[in-house]
């Protein structure tokens, strides 16, 4: 993949892992799709969208990455991690992901230091 300014630390993270599942859902498919076309993210090594396709594609080849599909239970966790007094746009995004990997029993996986606080199974690489 790219040079995306974490993908060193990203990628070694993922080998050392071993034989661990790694859940993907649609929005973080599409998270990842996107910052794969992004001048300001990619830098020289941005993809054309069929670029992008073709790199999800070896992404998904690997036997240890698994679509899941929403929690039935997601809506009420959403909810609750949404309901704040502040109007940050960027807090859907954090909300929705921690929800879901709350609703699911799962742990986050992120570079984003912020979501270690907001009681879920948080990993900041």
């Amino acid at each position: 993949m790219g040079r995306h300014v974490h993908s060193e630390r990203a990628r070694l993270w993922f080998e050392q892992a071993g034989e661990e599942q790694f859940f993907f859902c649609r929005f973080t498919q599409v998270t990842v799709l996107r910052l794969l076309t992004t001048d300001q993210v990619m830098g020289k090594d941005a993809r054309t969208m069929s670029e992008a396709w073709s790199l999800w594609d070896r992404i998904w080849a690997d036997t240890r990455i698994v679509f899941l599909p929403e929690p039935d239970d997601i809506e009420r966790e959403f909810r609750s991690r949404s309901r704040l007094s502040s109007r940050s746009p960027k807090i859907w995004a954090d909300a929705y992901l921690l929800a879901f990997a709350a609703a699911a029993g799962l742990k986050l996986v992120t570079f984003d230091r912020a979501l270690k606080s907001h009681g879920v199974d948080v990993l900041i690489l």
